[in-house]
């Protein structure tokens, strides 16, 4: 696995199982996992702990975070506003190498009731150890920026 990371993470209701299980596996790769919620099956809003972690990780308080609910569509949509953050859904290997080699993504989204626990722990591994290409995807991130 790559060098230890700081990752924010956090999750809604439909992704809580997910979320604790990759937060004990970060934990044992040596991250320091920074769990910005949920913690209980009680229903919540999305959109409350994206922004949590999406701020953390545009105000550069953590490089990396992982975000996860049901589908890891509405997650990846409220993080991707803010200013800096590149999330990206992912749902394969493929998906998980290319989002940071290719994009750069600081914000890895999972959707929990779509990701077994086993694929889960080798798509944050394969995000975690893919380093960003630069070059010509630079180019295409300044373009984003714009």
């Amino acid at each position: 696995m790559a060098k230890t990371e700081d990752i924010a993470i956090a999750c809604d209701h439909a992704a809580l199982e997910l979320k604790n299980h990759l937060v004990k596996f970060l934990l044992k790769q040596g991250h320091n996992v920074i769990d910005m919620g949920v913690r209980k099956r009680t229903r919540v809003d999305y959109p409350v702990y994206a922004k949590k972690v999406a701020r953390a990780v545009s105000s550069g308080e953590v490089p990396l975070g992982i975000l996860l609910c049901g589908s890891g569509i509405g997650m990846s949509m409220a993080a991707n506003r803010f200013p800096g953050v590149r999330a990206a859904l992912v749902h394969d290997h493929f998906t998980a190498r290319a989002a940071k080699a290719h994009n750069n993504a600081n914000i890895l989204v999972l959707g929990g009731r779509v990701t077994a626990q086993a694929l889960a722990e080798e798509l944050v591994a394969a995000w975690l150890e893919t380093r960003f290409e630069g070059g010509r995807h630079q180019e295409r991130l300044d373009q984003i920026e714009e």
